[in-house]
């Protein structure tokens, strides 16, 4: 069994940091950070839309993060003795911590304008920032297995965690990856979100598989990974885990990644899955990189249980998409799409997983 070793501490501001490393004792806690911060933001607010049913949250002073920074500015790389940065120590194997620029923070609090048609609530919740390697140049395809089992761990705990706190009904973790997808720090990083609400996602899925429990007593996901598994979208698969390109994938490149186990969430999957996790998903995003020979912007994207509610109908899994559809081009969410919800894809799912199996490593 792999041990991962976390150590804590508190940023300037009295933010969170945690720190997770291969080896105990690491010392990176007790590293201060001497930053002159200024006080943490207000919450945003959460606001009903009552057309769609649905929350959404404005936090206007995320306006004010950091934009695109040269790599002597990055603020996500270890401190110096010349420059403090997020992370006080000088090193780090893999660190998470709060967001300065939150989009929910703090404890739940009581609705406002209850009985308006489109009442209002604090932004409750969490963010955190996942820094997956102090190596501002790299890219999460170029961890080694070993590098991406401690990430692993950090998701695991971190959804432990965060379920944990008062008003957080969904733990999100995710990574943005290129400028094509609008990350603001090119620093290899991911988020967790700890939503006050289960997303309209997540609901969606849980009323189909609601459904089609009831229709023949199974588990909807388990039966798509079983119809997948063996057909021609499969792009890798190893003991534990199957990734394809689904039958009616809405992007270019759409991966999903199944283990093998019906889990609910990360916290859930054994110390052997975590394991097998890190060698095939490498695998797919040096396949994504090596499709067009540039790097390939993607969202990729943790479907966990909620915290309350659906978790034995959930199957926890991952699924990644990018919009690049050609060398040179991109897919935008146009008119159908944005407007309606209702998604055209250029490149048939079949010939996209070809094109992942036969990409050159």
């Amino acid at each position: 069994m792999t041990s991962i070793h976390r150590s804590t501490t508190t940023l300037a501001d009295g933010r969170e940091i945690h720190y997770f490393d291969a080896a105990p004792d690491s010392g990176r806690a007790s590293f201060v950070d001497g930053r002159a911060l200024p006080p943490r933001p207000p919450a945003g607010e959460l606001r009903y839309d009552a057309l769609r049913a649905e929350w959404v949250a404005v936090a206007a002073h995320r306006q004010t993060r950091t934009f695109l920074p040269p790599a002597s500015e990055c603020p996500l790389c270890p401190s110096t003795p010349q420059r403090a940065t997020e992370i006080p120590a000088p090193g780090y194997e893999v660190a998470v911590f709060e967001n300065l620029f939150p989009s929910f923070a703090g404890p739940a609090g009581h609705t406002l304008d209850g009985e308006s048609l489109s009442p209002r609530r604090p932004a409750a919740g969490r963010c955190e920032v996942v820094c997956f390697t102090p190596d501002h140049g790299s890219s999460f395809a170029s961890l080694e297995p070993r590098q991406v089992r401690v990430v692993m761990e950090a998701w695991a705990e971190r959804t432990a965690a965060m379920s944990g706190l008062d008003g957080v009904e969904q733990v999100f973790c995710f990574e943005n990856r290129g400028e094509e997808i609008g990350v603001t720090l090119h620093h290899p990083h991911g988020q967790i979100y700890g939503y006050p609400f289960v997303t309209p996602t997540t609901r969606r899925m849980l009323a189909s598989a609601e459904a089609h429990l009831l229709r023949t007593g199974r588990n909807l996901f388990a039966d798509v990974l079983a119809a997948e598994a063996a057909g021609e979208r499969v792009v890798a698969a190893n003991e534990h885990w199957t990734a394809f390109v689904p039958v009616a994938a809405r992007w270019p490149f759409e991966v999903h990644l199944y283990p093998h186990s019906h889990v609910p969430d990360l916290p859930a999957l054994s110390d052997v899955e975590r394991e097998a996790f890190g060698p095939i998903y490498l695998e797919v995003l040096r396949r994504l990189d090596a499709v067009y020979g540039v790097p390939m912007p993607y969202i990729s994207a943790w479907h966990q249980a909620p915290v309350r509610t659906g978790r034995d109908l959930s199957y926890a899994h991952l699924q990644l998409h990018s919009a690049r559809r050609a060398p040179n081009k991109l897919k935008f969410l146009a008119g159908s799409e944005s407007a309606m919800g209702a998604f055209i894809n250029d490149v048939a799912p079949e010939q996209a997983a070809k094109m992942l199996r036969e990409a050159s490593l």
